[in-house]
């Protein structure tokens, strides 16, 4: 009965494909909870699983595989949103650190942090580069990249605290 709907569904029925999503919906709901720990993050992956479901499902070649080639979707969403979210995270402590400050300011302030930090805050926040993009660039562990950037925030915050006095 899969087989047959994975087959179908691949070859263009969307109600197939419907089907084979509300077959694997307990286990596919489950990890995106697994990943993304609420409810919301959850229910949206599920929505993006459809979406790209729906879009590439004429990729599958082997229509055997089509449960894990649903999971590995799902993982791959909820991966790319739980980077979204640190990213907002470290944009949002960037913005903190800069609210009360014009960006003459900042850009002083940048300056006077050490060279490596400085550049850590220009790739990550100016050129857009994701922690691991970094790591290739400046060929260290992406943990690393991680602990760098937290030192630097921490050192931004002080010395921001220090031109507030």
């Amino acid at each position: 009965m899969e087989l047959d709907l994975a087959k179908r569904a691949i070859a263009g029925d969307e109600r197939a494909l419907v089907k084979l999503l509300a077959q694997h919906e307990d286990t596919l709901y489950r990890t995106a909870y697994a990943y993304l720990k609420n409810e919301h993050d959850a229910i949206e992956a599920m929505q993006e699983l459809t979406y790209r479901a729906l879009k590439k499902i004429h990729t599958v070649k082997e229509p055997t595989y089509i449960a894990t080639w649903l999971v590995r979707i799902i993982i791959n969403i909820c991966l790319d949103m739980k980077k979204k979210q640190e990213k907002l995270v470290y944009n949002h402590e960037i913005e903190l650190a800069s609210t009360d400050h014009q960006p003459f300011e900042m850009a002083d302030i940048i300056t006077s942090l050490p060279t490596e930090q400085q550049e850590l805050i220009y790739l990550k926040y100016f050129q857009d580069l994701k922690n691991g993009e970094i790591a290739h660039l400046k060929q260290i562990p992406e943990g690393t990249v991680k602990s760098r950037l937290h030192k630097t925030l921490k050192r931004l915050r002080v010395l921001i605290a220090k031109e507030e006095l």
